[in-house]
C-alpha cells in the first residue's frame, strides 16, 4: 500500500532538552508473596521520597525488570502524570547489572544519581552529594548512608588519596549506635553478623577542599558521573540477576576514582517492608506511608525455627519452590 501524505514530524523539533542531571531508578516486584509482600509499599515510599526531595531540573528514568502488572501500571500513571520522565518496561528479569548497562547507556545527563527501589530520600540529600563531588578531584561514586562492611573492598583509590599532605583524614569508629543498628535492621543482620563482617574494620573520615566524606561507597544507591560507570560497567553479558556489583566497584577502584559517602546520612534503607521508624520519618516529610504488618510469633515458635536444621530444611525448601516457580 503506498504512504498517504506526510509525516507531520518531519521539519519538527522538540522543546525537550536533557537535565545535567538524571535520577535512575530500577524497580522489580514479581508478585506479593513472601520476601516481596511488603515491597509494593516500599518501592512506592522509595520512589516517592526520590521525587519529593530532589529539587528540579532533572530527568527520571525508571527501569522496570519485570515485574508483575499492578506495580507497572502505578509506573505507568507516573509516566502519564509527567513525574517519570522516561519508563523503560523489560518484559522479564534480566538482572540488575543487565539493567545497569541498558540505563546508563540511555540515560543522556552528565551525571547519574542511580538507586535500588529501596531507598527513602531525606530532603536536601542531592546537594549533600552534589557537594562531595564538586569538592573532591576525580570522584566516581558517592552514596548517601555509610555502611561500615563496605570498607573491605574497592577503596585503595581513595585510601592513597586520604594519604596526601593537603587533605586531612581521621580513623575510629565514628557512626552512631542507631545508625549501625538502622543498617542491621534493615539489612536482615544481627548484632553478632555485623560485628563479625565488619571486625578489623574501621571508618576514616577525609576532609578536603571544604567537604567531609567517609571512604567507601555503595552500590545500591550512588551519584556519580555517567562516564565513570560506563567505562566500569562489565562488557561481557553474564545473564546473572544479582552478580557482578562489586566488580563494578572494584572497577571504578580500579581506574583510579574515589569511592565515598555523605558524612551525614542523606538516605535512609528501607529493607523490604516499611518499619515504624521509616513510617514515622516519612509521614514527617509529609509523605505517606504503610507501615509493615509484622505478624508475632510466640518465644517457643522462635526459638523453634531458628534451630540450625530447621533453618536449613526451610532454605532447601525455599530453593526448591523457587526452582518450580521460575522453572522456563
Amino acid at each position: 500500500m503506498p504512504r498517504i501524505g506526510m509525516n507531520p514530524a518531519r521539519g519538527q523539533k522538540t522543546d525537550y532538552h536533557p537535565a545535567r542531571i538524571t535520577l535512575a531508578m530500577l524497580t522489580y516486584l514479581p508478585d506479593q508473596t513472601g520476601y516481596f509482600a511488603q515491597r509494593f509499599d516500599v518501592t512506592r515510599l522509595s520512589l516517592e521520597s526520590l521525587i519529593a526531595h530532589t529539587p528540579q531540573p532533572y530527568d527520571l528514568i525508571v527501569f522496570d525488570n519485570g515485574s508483575y502488572a499492578p506495580l507497572v501500571d502505578y509506573l505507568r500513571d507516573l509516566r502519564d502524570a509527567g513525574r517519570i520522565t522516561h519508563l523503560i518496561l523489560s518484559s522479564r528479569n534480566i538482572g540488575k547489572i543487565g539493567a545497569l548497562q541498558i540505563i546508563f547507556r540511555a540515560t543522556l545527563g552528565e551525571i547519574v544519581a542511580y538507586t535500588d527501589d529501596d531507598v527513602f530520600f531525606l530532603p536536601g540529600w542531592l546537594d549533600a552529594h552534589l557537594k562531595i563531588l564538586e569538592a573532591f578531584p576525580k570522584v566516581g561514586m558517592v552514596t548517601g548512608f555509610y555502611m561500615r562492611p563496605l570498607m573491605a573492598y574497592a577503596i585503595a583509590s581513595t585510601l592513597k588519596f586520604s594519604e596526601r599532605p593537603d587533605v586531612k583524614a581521621e580513623r575510629g569508629k565514628f557512626l552512631p549506635r542507631e545508625m549501625e543498628q538502622h543498617y542491621i535492621d534493615s539489612m536482615g543482620r544481627d548484632w553478632e553478623k555485623y560485628e563479625k563482617e565488619s571486625r578489623g574494620l574501621e571508618d576514616v573520615l577525609v576532609i578536603y577542599g571544604g567537604a567531609q566524606a567517609f571512604v567507601s561507597a555503595g552500590h545500591h544507591q550512588f551519584v556519580a558521573p555517567r562516564q565513570v560507570i560506563l567505562d566500569a560497567l562489565p562488557s561481557a553479558w553474564s545473564g546473572e540477576l544479582m552478580g557482578q556489583m562489586r566488580a563494578m566497584d572494584e572497577a571504578v577502584d580500579q581506574l583510579g576514582y574515589l569511592r565515598l559517602c555523605t558524612r551525614e546520612p542523606a538516605t535512609r534503607l528501607l529493607g523490604n517492608a516499611v518499619s515504624p521508624e521509616m513510617a514515622e520519618m516519612a509521614r514527617a516529610c509529609g509523605l505517606a506511608a504503610k507501615m509493615a504488618e509484622v505478624r508475632q510469633l510466640s518465644s517457643l515458635l522462635t526459638r523453634f525455627y531458628r534451630l540450625p536444621s530447621v533453618q536449613w530444611l526451610a532454605r532447601r525448601l525455599y530453593n526448591w519452590l523457587f526452582a518450580i516457580l521460575n522453572a522456563k
